[in-house]
């Protein structure tokens, strides 16, 4: 299972990671010198949902901006699924 959103497809993204030293020229130092650089991985924020998908309830991995945004339907439990089922 990839570590990837499924409603918008978000994943881990990489960058740098920079190390300094010395003090800034605007607090009376001479600059600060990059000393080293380290990889790094941005992993998004990813939640076990269980939600609608076509209609049945599915275990899906999504991102937290997903969920706030409101763009995925948690499936119903239990007895509110009966419910809804005789209703319609």
């Amino acid at each position: 299972m990839a570590n990837e959103c499924a409603v918008c497809g978000k994943k881990t993204t990489f960058g740098i990671k920079y190390a300094r030293r010395g003090a800034a020229k605007a607090k009376g130092g001479s600059g600060a010198k990059i000393s080293g650089k380290t990889g790094r991985s941005f992993k998004p924020n990813l939640q076990t949902v269980r939600a609608d998908v076509n209609g049945a309830p599915k275990r899906i991995r999504v991102c937290t901006d997903c969920l706030s945004a409101g763009k995925v339907k948690k499936a119903a439990r239990g007895q509110m699924k009966l419910r809804k089922a005789l209703e319609s």
